[in-house]
């Protein structure tokens, strides 16, 4: 048993030795988690300039955005376990291809069609190329030099997703070479060409020796049950949440409850299921699972508020909303550094402490929404969300590694998916309960002092959100010390 535990572990090529061999395989693989994390939002400031270019619908606008996110939340399984069976590093360098093609074909699109297309084949390849990402940082790099990985990866990926609509404004609105919005997905060609050569050389090649069978049911099951549940997630609510919407949940959560018979069935036959089940009983993986599923709600809900709330609530303007997304970037990115320097220490208490003090800035940010009403300016808006930032960087720095660091090599791209896919239905499950969170005492459009009520108001789920999360972090690891 030893012996094939052995060899499930074990690189096909020789791991990279040194630390800037190292150093350039986690260059190459956040690089292209960036480039995942930035397209997941950058198109929500460029959205309006895209309208008036492609005489886009409103329904295709959405579908601009829903697109990327289904496709790419419906195929992060199946991605996770491609990796494990034939190889990280291969199944990262095709996804990464074919994303910066995918990049390619938005940047030159003429309509909303092709650029709805375009998006469908980015988030497919999205979903090969990101559990590949923390597959390769977890079979790659030792105990404690893996903390440090994982903490970067959660800082690129939360930084990302706050930095996206900033970098959409900037660039569409710098019109560069008379292109207008494209650039937004352009940008991604030279990224995407310099990952794919240097992994070709820098990262090493791993795969799950004593699994060689896909399964393709599983993989039906898997993704239509995650369809049931996105699809009406996301598209919903634009429709007033129609019955079927409920309907399709309902039976999305039966699929998945079949999907996980169905696994549970094919290990008994052969051993090689999709998901690799046994990870569930492992109790820190499981709570950290829950946990980054809310830390996806958490920042689904809040920073669509948000931004609604600095627009029409505070009327200020793209450019000045901009400023408190980048004061909570530079939060986060203080957060992410502060946390990889004493998570080794004290374990899951710095994630806690982050939500507590996210927590209690929130809730002093209610009072001075309440207080000030809608004369609050661009540093009352902003300046509390370096505190926000460095709260939420506390606690998406270090989850990655809490929750995935004692998960056998072997199951690394399985566990990743579905790390992945926690972030991505939360995520979808949070701007989906913007409309109950914001919207249940006013209505989308409205400005002024009842937009800045309603987004005071919606904080209080926010902060409750943030404490169920303290509390599941006591089912994390405890801190190994080490003098």
């Amino acid at each position: 048993m030893s012996h094939d535990t052995h060899r499930a572990t074990t690189p096909t090529s020789s791991p990279p030795s040194g630390n800037r061999a190292r150093t350039l395989t986690l260059a190459v693989v956040l690089t292209a988690e960036l480039m995942n994390a930035l397209d997941g939002s950058v198109v929500y400031t460029a959205l309006p300039t895209i309208q008036a270019d492609t005489d886009a619908s409103t329904a295709a606008l959405q579908w601009i955005h829903a697109a990327y996110a289904l496709t790419f939340a419906l195929g992060l399984i199946t991605g996770g376990r491609l990796g494990d069976l034939y190889g990280r590093k291969r199944i990262f360098l095709v996804g990464t291809g074919v994303f910066t093609l995918a990049s390619l074909l938005c940047g030159i699109a003429t309509g909303p069609d092709l650029l709805i297309a375009a998006r469908v084949l980015q988030g497919a390849a999205a979903a090969a190329m990101v559990p590949q990402v923390l597959a390769t940082l977890h079979v790659t790099f030792d105990e404690h030099a893996r903390t440090k990985a994982f903490g970067l990866y959660g800082t690129v990926m939360s930084l990302g997703s706050v930095a996206g609509p900033v970098l959409g404004g900037v660039l569409t609105q710098a019109d560069l070479f008379g292109l207008g919005w494209r650039p937004i997905f352009l940008i991604n060609l030279p990224i995407g060409i310099a990952a794919v050569v240097l992994g070709l050389r820098h990262i090493p090649e791993s795969l799950d020796r004593t699994t060689r069978r896909l399964d393709p049911l599983g993989m039906f099951l898997s993704a239509l049950g995650l369809l049931l549940i996105t699809l009406p997630l996301t598209v919903g609510g634009e429709h007033g949440w129609p019955a079927w919407s409920f309907a399709a949940m309902a039976t999305g959560l039966l699929v998945l409850a079949g999907f996980v018979a169905q696994q549970k069935s094919k290990m008994r036959r052969d051993g090689s299921p999709l998901v690799v089940l046994s990870l569930f009983t492992g109790r820190a993986f499981s709570a950290g699972l829950a946990t980054q599923l809310a830390f996806g709600l958490l920042s689904g809900a809040f920073f669509l508020s948000w931004a609604l709330f600095m627009q029409d609530g505070l009327g200020l303007t793209p450019g000045q909303a901009a400023l408190g997304f980048v004061a909570a970037s530079l939060g986060e990115m203080g957060g992410a550094w502060l946390a990889m320097s004493l998570v080794r220490h004290y374990g899951r208490a710095v994630p806690q402490a982050g939500a507590l003090l996210a927590a209690a800035t929130l809730a002093g940010y209610h009072h001075l929404i309440t207080t000030e009403g809608t004369g609050m300016g661009t540093v009352l808006t902003a300046a509390p969300m370096l505190a926000v930032g460095l709260g939420l960087g506390m606690i998406g720095a270090p989850l990655a590694d809490l929750t995935l660091g004692k998960v056998a090599h072997k199951d690394a791209g399985s566990a990743s998916g579905l790390f992945n896919t926690a972030t991505q239905l939360g995520i979808a499950l949070g701007t989906a309960l913007t409309t109950v969170v914001l919207f249940t005492h006013t209505t989308a459009g409205t400005r002024g002092s009842a937009m800045n009520t309603a987004f005071a108001d919606s904080l209080w789920y926010v902060v409750g959100t943030l404490v169920v999360m303290w509390a599941l972090m006591f089912l994390l690891s405890k801190p190994t010390r080490s003098n």
